[in-house]
């Protein structure tokens, strides 16, 4: 079905500040769906709360704090996003199909390669503040 820029037009609501508070309500419950039906995002969220924990006892720095927010933060991001394709694949590809599986994978791979990527962080920040600590 095609449309005309004019009913395009005609059918664009104008912006309004309280519909995209509103709209968050969407985002509020996928970040819910994500904690009620994935383990794994609450195993990132507790290593996400002990680099913190490390951070405050360690006193990192300014910018040692900034790189390990988004560490945890790309981390948590990859698995909702992995979530979302595992719930996609399930609804359009209910029966096994090797694309299916190998989607699957692939977005797993993708959360595992960045857990990979903020654990190095992890050590390259905290492992020498704690080698000092304990020599």
């Amino acid at each position: 079905m095609k449309f005309t820029w004019e009913e395009l037009e005609e059918n664009k609501k104008k912006f309004s500040v309280v519909d995209r508070i509103r709209s968050t309500n969407h985002a509020w419950r996928g970040i819910g769906i994500l904690l009620r039906t994935t383990h794994n995002a609450w195993v990132h969220i507790f290593f996400g709360f002990f680099a913190v924990y490390l951070g405050f006892t360690l006193n990192i720095s300014g910018v040692e704090w900034a790189i390990i927010v988004l560490a945890i933060g790309l981390v948590v991001v990859a698995e909702a996003f992995n979530t979302a394709i595992e719930i996609d694949i399930d609804l359009t590809s209910p029966d096994y199909h090797p694309y299916a599986r190998d989607t699957k994978d692939m977005a797993s791979g993708a959360v595992l390669l960045m857990t990979i990527v903020a654990g190095i962080v992890g050590l390259i920040i905290f492992g020498p503040k704690v080698l000092a600590l304990l020599y």
